[in-house]
């Protein structure tokens, strides 16, 4: 490594064999420390994901960024190894005695790995898509990973998201990239071409501006909301969407609910569906607009939302392809005044052979057209341009890329609906910045709550010293009364010694908590917890994170 020579003739024998045996091609893109002489610390990190603005103008510059601090004020990552060990201890002898040492120290990281309309075009996003019904058993495998602790899993059309709790930020993202990788066949190069990273505060930031509808393709849209409620939903009860995840997810649907009632973010906003429709009449003739004859696959929500953007466009005939005809009743029972022609799937080509344009709505995973399909429909007529339109709002997709090879066919998919919102982003935008003020709100609070919890440990492990103690004293108590006491004063001395307690630890525990509460500060709920855990001998004890790393490693 071109930067540990520079460093060669400040760093001591011992401790350059050490760094030097710990240079291994798996630490290639983490944060590498060297432990000067003189007590100081020299971290270099690769710049972080650049997928957000602020995030980029924080890594102007790219390359790697090199921070300087001293040890006595760093809480933390480098782990030093006694010098007298090293010459009989093996390169791999040597890190596996660090890494725990080393990750207990580094506190557990939000991270999101994901891949957005905004980064990944949909043929790669359909391929890492995973359907709701395997989002549990994704989470499960996910939490087997070696160090990661919660997960979740966002996959819409839009996106697919992964949301972890890691041990180690970039181990985690490792793992949980070679994982999607393995699930869905995509080389790990691919997937880090088109993915973005955010961690902690960027990345609570992230799903929040998600469920407020500023990250979607129609800014301000509100299906995502209800995708967000149904990734708590399913996680509910599942091991691995634990206390952190589940808190984020919760939180950002209060901000998504919030964003919506304070500000017109939503005002006149545009749905996938009705940007598909905006789509479809953008390309037909505008003669042709209401006798265009519709086909409408699929008449799940999106597909019902089609259904209603045409109606509300003056479309008054379509035809709706469902495995099911009660879905389609009930949307006919809403528009009374559409005439809506239930079809089963196997009509399917026959239907298509008698549309002008074909909206497809539909959870299929494999493809509903393919080249050969389609090749031997007639044509459509030249009042609606002479070209057969499929509109493909669906991930994945439901009409192969193959289609748009032939003539007098156009295929469109939602990477293609940018053209009919390009629009009206711009005042959209002016209105997304007062959610963006309401989000930063949102954001300062949750991470007062999920810094709290760093206390929790200490708060544990003080409410069961003093029980100790309590319940030694109470036997002590017991034992001089002799056995012929009765049951009633035998609970009645429990009871004071109980409540004796309970007022001691009333005030070390209320200094314990930083939940925006009242006016105190995090540094000084930490100082608080730093002074327990002094006073009482707390910190003897295990801790809790390290003894979830070495659960984790006896796994292996």
């Amino acid at each position: 490594m071109a930067v540990a020579s520079g460093f060669a003739t400040t760093i001591s024998g011992a401790k350059m064999e050490t760094l030097l045996s710990l240079n291994s091609s798996s630490y290639s893109t983490s944060s590498v420390s060297f432990v000067l002489p003189q007590d100081m610390r020299v971290s270099c990190k690769p710049p972080r994901n650049n997928y957000r603005r602020k995030v980029l103008l924080n890594n102007k510059g790219g390359g790697v960024r090199c921070e300087v601090s001293t040890a006595s004020n760093d809480v933390a990552l480098a782990a030093e190894i006694d010098p007298a060990r090293v010459s009989s201890m093996s390169a791999l002898e040597q890190l596996k005695t660090s890494a725990v040492d080393r990750y207990t120290k580094e506190r557990a990281s939000i991270v999101v790995i994901g891949l957005s309309i905004h980064t990944a075009p949909v043929e790669m996003r359909e391929k890492l898509a995973i359907p709701e019904a395997e989002w549990p058993r994704a989470i499960g495998e996910l939490c087997g990973l070696n160090h990661i602790e919660e997960a979740a899993v966002l996959s819409t059309c839009n996106r697919m998201e992964i949301y972890v709790v890691a041990l180690s930020q970039h181990r985690g993202v490792k793992e949980v990239t070679e994982w999607m990788s393995k699930t869905s066949g995509v080389p790990v190069s691919e997937i880090c071409e088109h993915r973005f990273l955010l961690y902690n505060n960027d990345a609570t930031q992230h799903l929040f501006e998600v469920s407020a509808g500023l990250d979607s393709l129609v800014l301000g849209e509100g299906q995502i909301l209800a995708q967000v409620k149904q990734v708590v939903k399913v996680g509910q009860g599942v091991v691995g969407f634990g206390r952190n995840i589940s808190g984020l997810f919760k939180h950002a649907i209060t901000v998504g609910k919030r964003v919506r009632t304070e500000t017109n973010i939503a005002a006149g906003a545009v749905s996938v569906s009705s940007a598909a429709v905006e789509l479809a009449l953008m390309k037909l003739p505008e003669s042709s607009h209401a006798s265009a004859r519709m086909l409408v696959i699929g008449a799940g929500k999106m597909g019902k939302l089609v259904i209603k953007h045409l109606a509300a466009k003056g479309c008054t005939k379509m035809v709706v392809v469902n495995r099911t005809g009660d879905r389609v009743a009930a949307i006919r029972e809403e528009l009374k005044d559409v005439e809506i022609i239930y079809k089963p799937f196997s009509d399917m080509l026959t239907c298509a052979a008698e549309a002008d344009v074909v909206f497809t709505s539909t959870s299929s995973e494999t493809l509903l057209f393919v080249r050969d399909d389609v090749k031997d429909l007639p044509p459509v007529g030249s009042e609606v341009g002479g070209s057969r339109l499929f509109v493909d709002i669906s991930v994945p997709r439901n009409v192969g890329s193959c289609v748009s090879d032939l003539e007098n066919v156009r295929v469109y998919n939602v990477d293609d609906l940018k053209e009919v919102v390009a629009a009206n982003k711009e005042d959209r935008l002016r209105k997304a910045m007062e959610a963006q003020a309401i989000i930063n709100e949102e954001s300062k609070q949750f991470e007062a709550w999920r810094d709290s919890l760093e206390t929790v440990p200490t708060i544990k492990k003080l409410r069961a010293y003093a029980e100790r103690i309590r319940l030694a004293e109470l036997e002590k108590c017991l034992s001089k009364m002799g056995d012929d006491i009765s049951k009633k004063t035998r609970r009645a001395v429990d009871d004071l010694s109980r409540g004796i307690v309970n007022k001691l630890l009333h005030g070390p525990m209320q200094h314990l908590r930083c939940d925006g509460s009242d006016s105190r500060t995090l540094s000084e709920t930490l100082e608080n917890m730093h002074a327990l855990n002094r006073m009482f001998s707390l910190e003897t004890e295990v801790a809790v994170l390290e003894q979830k790393i070495r659960a984790k490693q006896s796994q292996k």
